[in-house]
């Protein structure tokens, strides 16, 4: 398995033979607003063209429809021909862009030799909740590869925790930016990723949706202190930069 984070949530997975793009959000510096009041997101350039970042793609999972995950951009550049899995609450949207071999994942299905099966996730809580709408979260499995658990934009709650203790992931993919709007967190920050570590058996994390948008408090450094704190061995949780990828 190779993971490389482009920006926030936006990765590329080599898996079981399958090249994946997960939620593409391929916008220039500066061309969505704010979202805190304090600058024009995303706040970072891609590392890459989206040409190069394109390159090879066969499948793309949209966990939801913020446009921190799925932009104009992203819904430009992308191929309308590309095979898309969403929650079935965003498949008309989508369809609505032009994409015509989107579908919905609801259960475990089979891509070529891996399997995805969906998960759930709570982005916020309380009334914010409610304005967020649905998110959803992924499992791959494949033959001679780690079993990934990418939680998406969540906040750490007892459903999280009962999916790693049912799952037993090798690699966890966490949101740990600490995303707040109305002083409500929408996913997980620095304490909470510690926390769904405690829980994690030998699993390795790799954190992303840092250092993108305006609107996330926690950065690599932050998050990074806090596990040395906690004791967590830098080879345990990975904290990569936009661009770099990480084999496994």
């Amino acid at each position: 398995m190779q993971l490389q984070l482009l920006r926030n949530a936006t990765l590329r997975l080599n898996y079981a033979g399958r090249t994946i793009l997960v939620d593409p959000c391929l916008g220039a510096k500066g061309s969505l607003p704010t979202v805190a009041g304090i600058q024009a997101n995303p706040t970072v350039d891609l590392p890459v063209t989206v040409e190069k970042l394109l390159e090879g793609i066969e499948l793309t999972v949209i966990s939801h429809l913020h446009p921190d995950h799925f932009d104009p951009a992203g819904i430009s550049h992308l191929p309308k021909t590309m095979p898309i899995l969403c929650h079935p609450a965003h498949l008309k949207e989508i369809e609505e862009h032009g994409f015509t071999a989107a579908r919905t994942l609801t259960e475990e299905v089979a891509e070529g030799a891996l399997t995805i099966a969906p998960t759930t996730g709570q982005h916020g809580t309380g009334e914010v909740l409610a304005k967020m709408g649905t998110v959803m979260g992924f499992i791959l499995k494949a033959e001679n590869e780690p079993t990934v658990y990418w939680a998406g934009d969540t906040v750490l709650t007892p459903e999280v925790i009962e999916i790693v203790h049912k799952t037993g992931p090798d690699v966890i993919v966490t949101h740990s930016g600490a995303a707040t709007i109305a002083n409500t967190l929408l996913l997980m920050d620095d304490a909470q990723t510690v926390e769904l570590y405690r829980h994690a058996g030998e699993a390795i994390f790799i954190a992303v949706h840092m250092e993108a948008f305006d609107h996330c408090a926690v950065t690599r450094d932050r998050l990074r202190a806090t596990a040395n704190l906690a004791g967590i061995p830098s080879h345990r949780l990975l904290i990569p930069a936009d661009g770099e990828q990480i084999e496994l």
